[in-house]
């Protein structure tokens, strides 16, 4: 009883941050995305795909979650958008205090578009609001058809799905129907993108939403 408790408070603690995100980025216009996916899934490629194909046109920036090291905000800062490194030193997922302290690193009246890449990992991210706008499931072909099923919770509270690395799906057991289909038991109202970061298919209807988001 005690642990539910203490992370019944927890909970409420960081839902009350991020409604004072939310509203701050609502004053300021800024779309805020939270990236989320289990690790190998191509998040940090496919973000940085998205941000040269948006650069010119929309005014991004980056917050990095990570476990350990900086090496993903390096290379984001490759493509010349600000970007601020959370490390969580073991800690599984990011949280609104976190993101409210990466703020004070970041000129959001500079910013159209908030790109929070959370740590990866399809379980505790899906528990905690950041203030985001968006809660974006990114998953790869190579992953199998089931996370759905295996990870419900993830799906739910997702507002969009992008399945990655489709380039792959000729040389992998992977129904992409039956994966949809798993998805949309669980959140009818998911919105799919089908994108390869390599190849580059399926970005310009990504990236084209992104832009209506503006």
């Amino acid at each position: 009883m005690s642990v539910i408790t203490v992370e019944r408070k927890v909970l409420e603690k960081n839902d009350q941050v991020a409604e004072m995100l939310r509203d701050q980025f609502t004053r300021q216009n800024v779309t805020v995305l939270n990236l989320l996916s289990s690790p190998g899934s191509g998040k940090t490629t496919l973000l940085e795909r998205t941000l040269e194909l948006l650069r010119g046109h929309i005014a991004t920036a980056v917050i990095e979650g990570d476990v350990q090291t900086d090496i993903d905000a390096q290379r984001i800062a490759r493509h010349h958008v600000p970007v601020v490194q959370i490390i969580t030193n073991g800690g599984c997922h990011l949280d609104a205090m976190l993101v409210r302290d990466a703020l004070a690193k970041l000129a959001l009246d500079d910013i159209q578009i908030l790109f929070i890449e959370n740590v990866g990992n399809l379980v505790c991210p899906a528990s905690y609001d950041l203030g985001e706008k968006f809660k974006v499931v990114i998953v790869s072909t190579t992953e199998g058809d089931d996370k759905p099923v295996k990870y419900p919770k993830m799906f739910r509270v997702a507002n969009v799905c992008v399945l990655n690395k489709i380039d792959l799906l000729d040389y992998l057991d992977f129904d992409i129907v039956r994966f949809k289909e798993n998805a949309r038991m669980i959140n009818p109202n998911l919105h799919f993108f089908d994108t390869s970061a390599k190849t580059g298919d399926g970005l310009d209807k990504w990236t084209d939403w992104l832009e209506h988001l503006i």
